[in-house]
């Protein structure tokens, strides 16, 4: 299956089918907003895909800032990611991450973690105001990932593009090479050809005398 059908069946699949009536989908680049758009699936909010890793900040911090807004008006109750993540065999894969609401296994994870001396770390400024500046940087960091990984698929894509036209150029040059020297070789042998058949017929109208 094409990486873009995969990534488009995942989305479905993930969401329960759900998104035309219920969902929201936000797309970052024109590809994948017209890939949505052609199966049926209108595209709520579209980022533009940053040029550089420089621009990525920017990028996350539009979307964080769009985030608040829906979890502010309660249109926002949970959030995937879709996106392509680098793989050494094949390029680049879809994948997908449940961004909100946290699970019980974000939840487990740092508490399974063995502090490495015996002063345990205190919360300052209230529980609720880290907590919440945490799940912030969590955010920007998932955020940051994504917008990476895809960056760095892209650019695997595109290489891997590259290389495959350079080969077939390659390829086309070798056959080329093969052709003008078989048919120069072809010429080749037709002067000779003529020349021998002029020769004998100038013997056979000229025979030698004993």
């Amino acid at each position: 299956m094409d990486s873009s059908l995969q990534f488009l069946w995942a989305a479905h699949c993930v969401t329960g089918g759900a998104l035309p009536g219920s969902g929201q989908l936000w797309t970052v680049g024109e590809r994948v907003r017209h890939l949505l758009t052609d199966v049926g699936l209108p595209v709520t909010t579209h980022f533009l895909v940053p040029t550089a890793i420089t621009a990525t900040t920017p990028l996350v911090a539009q979307i964080l800032l769009k985030s608040q807004e829906a979890l502010d008006n309660g249109s926002l109750t949970a959030s995937y990611i879709f996106h392509n993540r680098p793989r050494e065999a094949t390029g680049y894969a879809p994948v997908c991450q449940r961004l909100l609401p946290l699970d019980a296994q974000w939840k487990q994870e740092p508490q399974a973690l063995h502090w490495p001396t015996k002063s345990q770390p205190q919360v300052a400024g209230g529980q609720v105001f880290t907590l919440w500046a945490l799940v912030g940087e969590f955010l920007f960091v998932s955020l940051f990932r994504a917008c990476a990984e895809s960056l760095a698929s892209e650019t695997a894509s595109r290489l891997r593009a590259m290389q495959r036209a350079e080969k077939s150029i390659d390829g086309l040059l070798g056959e080329l090479a093969h052709q003008y020297h078989r048919r120069h070789q072809s010429a080749i042998d037709e002067k000779l050809f003529a020349v021998a058949s002029g020769f004998e017929a100038l013997n056979a109208d000229h025979p030698k005398e004993n």
